[in-house]
């Protein structure tokens, strides 16, 4: 049970569920924990926050209420203005600094967590969701910086970031799907350990470069089964979970893998997953064939809603991401080239981009942040371009104001 509670109640052994303020006064790297310490309550008692959210059913509940009534806290403005589950949104360029700190934690963490598993250790349910409340927080604030970000995977550590990546997808997704908290970490969970199982499978066929012999496919297409095996011999590991590793490969014409499911018998959060295991898997580079721009993924993507992605589901993450997400590199009307670097939350056709070239001279020209579809640019996007065909070696720190990959 979630319970608003003055911060001067707190005692060691409450679960900390949410805190009753914007994330910049948030004094942990941590969003949701058991208290442990008297120096946690202290952190918050200087910090300004008035009021926390606990969970009951998770640690300890405040102690029976006095006779007398406590006097009154006085709320803060931000709790005034917005409700306990409220985050703040902030732009990508805001957001991207803070999002490649949790991607490179993420990466260390995830290979750390599949490593283990491969040497047969049972997952820690408690540090893989502390690690998806890190990532949902970045989604929370701006979907698209930790989103891109995670999409610039060198070939090392592609298994590991693409859980990352599929992970923060999933929580964008359920998001856009209006599912409440607890949901919305489920999928991220989901996410992040849908892969788990390839830890079963020898290294040298993860990383072969050409392409794989029928009977290497074959051993590649039971990971979802022993992923489900390996999950199930772990501590507290919900069933949605466990559904979304074992059934993200199912088609919805039945000509997936492992059970061959079709239609509405593949769960919903499932066929979420499918959709984003394919945007992540097709965006990415690897070492036998280059990631597909993320415009055009989409764009191909929309083709194989017929028999293979559930179209609701699909219509939603382009919602998420926008027509052409972050990192998109677009024609203008007036004859520039331009790179997405945000998304436009009221027009999926109108992002914010940056235009940087001038296709009738050739030359780069100084960068203009253009914000599509206002009052005050009349700009229009007219294509959608391919960055190999131009060559420009610095493209990605074009959006990523010069962070590189994770």
């Amino acid at each position: 049970m979630l319970k608003k509670i003055p911060v001067r109640e707190l005692r060691i052994g409450m679960y900390l569920h949410k805190l009753d303020a914007s994330w910049i006064h948030h004094p942990f790297w941590r969003s949701a924990f058991v208290i442990t310490e008297q120096t946690d309550i202290e952190k918050l008692l200087s910090s300004g926050i008035h009021t926390v959210i606990i969970d009951t059913s998770k640690g300890d509940d405040v102690s029976p209420a006095p006779q007398e009534p406590p006097p009154e806290i006085p709320s803060t403005p931000a709790a005034d203005k917005a409700p306990p589950t409220a985050t703040q949104q902030t732009s990508i360029a805001e957001e991207l600094e803070q999002a490649a700190h949790i991607c490179a934690k993420a990466n260390r963490e995830v290979k750390g967590m599949f490593q283990e598993a491969r040497l047969g250790k049972a997952v820690d349910s408690e540090q893989a969701m502390s690690l998806v409340s890190d990532i949902s927080s970045s989604v929370s604030r701006n979907s698209g910086a930790l989103i891109s970000l995670a999409r610039l995977k060198n070939y090392d550590d592609y298994t590991y970031m693409h859980s990352v990546a599929v992970c923060g997808l999933m929580i964008a997704l359920a998001m856009q799907l209006n599912m409440n908290d607890e949901e919305v970490r489920l999928c991220g969970l989901a996410g992040l350990l849908h892969d788990i199982g390839k830890m079963h499978i020898p290294m040298n066929i993860i990383n072969k470069p050409g392409k794989l012999t029928d009977e290497e496919f074959d051993t590649v297409r039971h990971h979802p089964e022993a992923g489900h095996a390996l999950l199930s011999n772990s501590l507290n590991i919900h069933p949605i979970v466990l559904d979304v590793c074992l059934h993200h490969h199912e088609k919805i014409a039945g000509t997936g893998y492992p059970h061959q499911l079709a239609g509405n018998n593949i769960s919903l959060y499932a066929r979420m997953g499918a959709v984003c295991d394919v945007y992540d898997a097709v965006t990415s580079d690897r070492i036998y064939h280059k990631g597909w721009h993320p415009a055009e993924a989409l764009r191909n993507m929309a083709e194989w809603t017929t028999d293979h992605l559930d179209n609701r589901i699909f219509q939603a993450l382009v919602k998420s991401l926008g027509i052409y997400p972050i990192g998109s590199l677009v024609r203008l009307q007036s004859g520039r080239l331009a790179v997405v670097i945000d998304k436009n939350p009221t027009s999926l056709l109108n992002p914010v981009v940056k235009a940087f070239f001038s296709i009738k001279s050739g030359t780069r020209i100084k960068p203009e942040i253009l914000k599509l579809g206002t009052s005050s640019c009349q700009e229009k996007i007219i294509a959608i371009e391919q960055p190999e065909d131009w060559k420009f070696p610095d493209f990605n720190l074009l959006w990523t104001n010069g962070i590189q990959h994770p």
